[in-house]
């Protein structure tokens, strides 16, 4: 008994440490199956540990799906940009395609005008479906003044173009003017029958249909025939094309011979003009 109390704690030491060679002689060798106590830890431990992984996963996906939503607003915001100036470039070449019969009589008619014309767009017109009255952005410090005629690129025949009458200045600002069309039912314009040389007047109407009649009521006028500006009165410029005579109408109790005429300009669309100046 004297000597277990004497080195009771060298023998507790002792043993501890036998104890620990021996488990760690069994953990390190290979084994094919885990020890009984291994596997009661093991059946312990084993539930919280997958708790605290997929805890831990979840928070890593969490994260990771935070900051993949975030590339995706980034690049739904560079798609987004992409396709709307994809789609103002369309509407860019849709627009010059729209355009591209005017500009090419435009480019046509600058090379052989013996004119001196200024280029104005338009910026404003009245209510309604028709430009028969309306204002260009050009007005008296670019050289134009009231009463000068206004007129757009027109091919009459093919690869023929010619000055077709859109009208005249009837009032001028600084830049700014205001024209009144042939077709406006308080505008008239004297015109020439290119294949006879008749003359007559052409007043517009409230519905853009323009008519009028001839001086000489027997006059041999028929329908196709081409109309050009006379120049009467010098309100328009002398030899500005007008349009083609579309009816003829004559009647027995009416000394005049009365036609409908289409214009070569469309009213209805008409974005850029020229002003004939003198």
């Amino acid at each position: 008994m004297f000597f277990i109390k004497k080195y009771k704690n060298r023998m507790i030491v002792v043993s501890i440490a036998i104890i620990l060679i021996i488990i760690i002689g069994n953990t390190s060798s290979e084994r094919v199956s885990l020890t009984s106590i291994e596997k009661i830890i093991g059946n312990i431990f084993s539930p919280t540990q997958k708790f605290f992984f997929n805890v831990s996963n979840g928070i890593s996906n969490f994260f990771t799906s935070i900051k993949d939503i975030g590339n995706l607003r980034e690049e739904n915001k560079e798609l987004k940009s992409k396709v709307l100036k994809l789609e103002e470039e369309n509407r860019n070449y849709e627009d010059l395609i729209g355009k591209s019969e005017y500009l090419i009589n435009e480019k046509k008619l600058i090379e052989n005008t013996t004119y001196n014309l200024i280029s104005a767009e338009i910026t404003g017109k009245e209510p309604g479906n028709w430009f028969d009255r309306f204002t260009i952005d050009k007005g008296s410090k670019d050289g134009i003044a009231k009463g000068d005629t206004v007129i757009q690129a027109i091919e009459i025949e093919e690869d023929v173009v010619q000055e077709g009458i859109i009208g005249r200045v009837i009032d001028v600002g600084n830049n700014w003017a205001k024209v009144n069309s042939i077709i406006d039912e308080n505008n008239n314009i004297s015109f020439r029958v290119i294949r006879t040389q008749d003359g007559g007047i052409l007043s517009g109407s409230i519905n853009g249909e323009v008519s009028g009649y001839l001086f000489d009521s027997k006059a041999d006028v028929m329908k196709g025939d081409k109309l050009i500006s006379s120049g009467l009165g010098g309100i328009y410029t002398k030899d500005m094309y007008i349009g083609e005579i579309t009816d003829v109408i004559k009647e027995e109790e009416d000394l005049m011979k009365k036609i409908k005429v289409e214009p070569a300009v469309d009213f209805k669309k008409i974005f850029k003009v020229f002003v004939i100046t003198d």
